[in-house]
């Protein structure tokens, strides 16, 4: 099958459409990928030496601009538009599949005009503002948990976010039970967005149970701009800490844990989930339409996590469940409901409404 995958902008966006692509190329090994994405430094990143063929499209969002910049985004949205007909008519694919962005808009418009079967996946629970839209023109519309406001259900079906398979597999492999000498760990994701405030709640709980005697190994992941403050800052109370910018290795780092603190996207979440991680989960709250909030509820209605807003949360309270969690029982039996809320074949769901939607396609042409 010759697929595009259009989206990105942020992970959340761009690894379940990685997962996607790589599932594509296992289940029919002769598989050509084209990703359309954004110029932003972390599409690049993420895509780089996977094999996809990649592409680039000159387009901008309108959410959260001034008057001014959303009209010159308008008014740059059929170039976008004619430029998305001239990749997909050198392309030739047989489908096109949005994961979410901005970007997606004008490509999925493009393959709609010249008749080529189109999906899109929802990996929040509030959809964003392009997946509300592409939602009324594409032909089905996956979603990772349920959606508030619904898609229209005649062509929704509910898929689970995809992983990447590097995810999955550590999942089958992890035995539970911590490090040598049982000694708990913990893994900290400060993230990339908003990530501030929750590494300077995280170096003053640490200091909290460093001073109570409280053993633990500690993962932080504090996002670029924080490294150089935390790694100084728990130098200096005395806390051993594994500080990085970013964890390349999700899967090693999640293999290793015991509990996780985390904010609340959509794709961390469905990680955690299939890896049966307990989690302390501090939405982001900034994040549009609240998302991040309601991602969480999902999570800890199923009994595998635990949410507190960002305003409520000192370093002392942080500190007291922390503790609680790593030396209570209730950390096992979330572990066992985070599990049973993760999706593993999410991936393979997803293929398989591809092909689906390719064979419809195929009937339905004399």
């Amino acid at each position: 099958m010759r697929a595009v995958i259009t989206g990105g902008g942020t992970g959340g966006h761009l690894f379940p459409g990685i997962a996607l692509a790589c599932a594509l190329q296992e289940r029919h090994s002769g598989s050509e990928i084209l990703f359309i994405g954004t110029p932003r430094l972390l599409d690049q990143q993420a895509l780089r030496n996977r094999g996809f063929q990649l592409a680039t499209l000159s387009s901008s969002g309108v959410k959260g601009l001034g008057l001014g910049a959303q009209i010159r985004s308008l008014l740059s949205q059929p170039a976008a538009i004619w430029q998305a007909r001239q990749m997909l008519r050198r392309f030739k694919p047989a489908l096109v599949f949005g994961v979410g962005g901005y970007v997606t808009g004008p490509v999925l418009l493009a393959a709609k005009l010249m008749g080529i079967p189109t999906a899109i996946h929802e990996q929040n629970s509030v959809p964003g503002l392009a997946n509300r839209l592409a939602g009324r023109l594409v032909d089905k519309i996956c979603i990772s948990i349920p959606c508030q406001p619904a898609f229209p259900p005649h062509k929704t079906v509910r898929t689970g976010n995809p992983v990447r398979a590097e995810i999955v597999a550590a999942s089958q492999q992890k035995s539970r039970g911590g490090q040598a000498g049982n000694i708990p760990s913990l893994l900290v994701l400060g993230g990339s967005q908003g990530a501030h405030a929750l590494n300077e709640r995280m170096v003053a709980v640490m200091g909290i149970l460093h001073n109570r005697g409280l053993r633990l190994q500690l993962q932080h992941q504090t996002g670029s701009a924080d490294a150089a403050m935390v790694q100084d800052a728990y130098r200096k109370t005395g806390v051993q800490a594994e500080v990085k910018p970013f964890i390349e290795d999700m899967a090693a780092a999640y293999a290793s844990a015991d509990l996780v603190v985390s904010r609340a996207g959509a794709t961390s979440l469905a990680e955690l989930a299939v890896m049966g991680l307990p989690a302390i989960l501090v939405p982001y709250p900034f994040a549009a339409d609240d998302h991040q909030a309601s991602n969480a509820e999902y999570y800890v209605q199923g009994g595998g996590a635990v949410m507190y807003r960002e305003k409520d949360l000192t370093p002392e309270i942080l500190a007291a469940q922390i503790q609680t969690l790593l030396e209570d029982e209730q950390r096992h039996r979330m572990a066992e409901a985070m599990r049973a809320l993760g999706q593993p074949d999410a991936a393979e769901r997803l293929v398989d409404e591809c092909f689906v939607l390719v064979a419809g396609k195929d009937r339905a042409e004399p």
